[in-house]
């Protein structure tokens, strides 16, 4: 009897265990890091250096992770819409993100919705071949095998074999400079569903605009809006998205401008979301020629922003108060 009465206490204590380590564990978690997500690999965290290893979150990194799954709530809408039809649950989707750097972005969304699909697959893009090796045995180790970091520039990735024809979802999170109009470029090639992109330093638009500035001083007192260098800098960045809304809607995409997260998190806080209608605005390509004229940016024309032929009236509209859609 006393055999029978010490074995059943150990027995149940161990039975016990087994179901109530989990529920334990992501309790401490909840109370430690309160704005991890329900599902979120927490081993993921830790290789990012988003969490420590005691699984605490310290400021930037509280910042970072606000920032990346505020991003991920506006680009999983746009997965399961196109997951819905049935080609996406054929033959599974596709997204590029470009300026991947360590893959943060990539990472959670692959977490959080690739790798519970059957197909499907991401596409990392990074200059720094160091992140990209990184980037790639940290996927090998997670047992994520639908993604893919390529060592090519974003204009690089356009021409190269190693992606799809067609990609659905185009991302690209503080691609400096002109990478964010590489990605745009990118995205019409590929034909993508949607873009979703924030915007980072932008120059070539505030250089063309010193290059040009006495002589649109003399020309227009509007030059006062960009005659400090402070000034220029920053008119550049704002013309430099409002050409590309212009463009993204003269392409044939529906386009929304918000805002990423609140200021005192990021100033690189601008989100552009292009969804594809596959109708060509007029009136936007217009607009677009014309604000390139007023600034003396017409040189644009001929690189950045190449307007596409339009061909019949079908498939075009000249009404630019539809543009602005809501996500």
């Amino acid at each position: 009897m006393k055999t029978k009465k010490s074995d059943r206490p150990a027995h149940s204590g161990s039975q016990a265990a087994t179901p109530s380590k989990p529920p334990a564990n992501a309790q401490a978690l909840a109370v430690i890091a309160p704005e991890i997500r329900p599902g979120q690999s927490i081993e993921l965290l830790k290789e990012l250096h988003i969490l420590t290893r005691e699984g605490k979150l310290n400021q930037d990194s509280r910042r970072k992770l606000k920032q990346v799954y505020h991003l991920f709530q506006f680009i999983e809408k746009l997965l399961l819409e196109l997951l819905d039809s049935k080609a996406g649950q054929e033959r599974g989707l596709t997204l590029a993100d470009h300026g991947a750097g360590k893959s943060y972005l990539g990472f959670i969304i692959y977490d959080l919705f690739f790798k519970a699909q059957k197909a499907g697959h991401i596409y990392g893009v990074e200059t720094r071949s160091e992140l990209v090796q990184k980037s790639r045995e940290l996927a090998a180790r997670l047992g994520f095998e639908r993604m893919s970091f390529l060592n090519l520039s974003v204009a690089e990735s356009a021409q190269s074999e190693l992606l799809p024809e067609g990609i659905d979802v185009v991302t690209a999170l503080h691609a400096c400079d002109t990478a964010t109009d590489d990605a745009i470029a990118f995205g019409l090639q590929k034909r993508a569903k949607f873009m979703v992109l924030v915007p980072c330093c932008q120059a070539e638009v505030a250089r063309v605009l010193s290059q040009h500035k006495a002589l649109s001083l003399s020309r227009t007192p509007l030059a006062e809006l960009w005659r400090h260098p402070l000034h220029t800098r920053e008119m550049g960045s704002q013309i430099t998205n409002v050409l590309r809304c212009l463009y993204l809607e003269a392409c044939g995409y529906q386009v929304t401008v918000t805002e990423l997260v609140g200021w005192e998190h990021s100033m690189k806080n601008e989100l552009i979301i292009a969804r594809h209608t596959g109708q060509p605005k007029r009136a936007a390509a217009q607009r677009l020629r014309d604000v390139l004229q007023e600034f003396g940016l017409t040189s644009l024309l001929e690189t950045r922003f190449r307007l596409p032929e339009v061909q019949g009236s079908g498939n075009t509209t000249d009404n630019a108060s539809d543009t602005v859609a809501t996500v």
